[in-house]
């Protein structure tokens, strides 16, 4: 059984990835506002970041390789985000720009 003193930082941090994550993917499952499933999936991505920095430390050197890849998944987390903000956006203009549909009465 684990005790307190036998959990780790790395541990930590690899706990707290897993239930960011989770929380995520209810949020992603659950919502249905655009914006709330964006960062739903952001959370989900911070969350596999955390993971990943928690299996970097556990021999107790930190390890560089998978430090990179969190750097790098940052920075390709923030431009998707933008991306699909914009899109977002996008789509929210043109739903209100397009005068609702014409049906044709049955008596014409």
């Amino acid at each position: 059984m684990t005790t307190l003193h036998s959990i780790t930082p790395a541990l930590l941090y690899a706990l707290g990835g897993a239930m960011l994550f989770v929380l995520g993917l209810s949020g992603i499952i659950l919502l249905d506002q655009p914006l709330r499933k964006i960062l739903a999936f952001n959370l989900m991505g911070s969350g596999a970041f955390l993971v990943l920095v928690g299996l970097a430390q556990r021999t107790g050197i930190t390890d560089p390789v998978p430090q990179a890849m969190v750097l790098t998944g940052i920075v390709v987390a923030v431009a998707a985000t933008a991306l699909a903000l914009a899109v977002m956006n996008r789509l929210q203009q043109l739903q209100e720009s397009e005068p609702p549909p014409q049906h044709k009465d049955a008596h014409d």
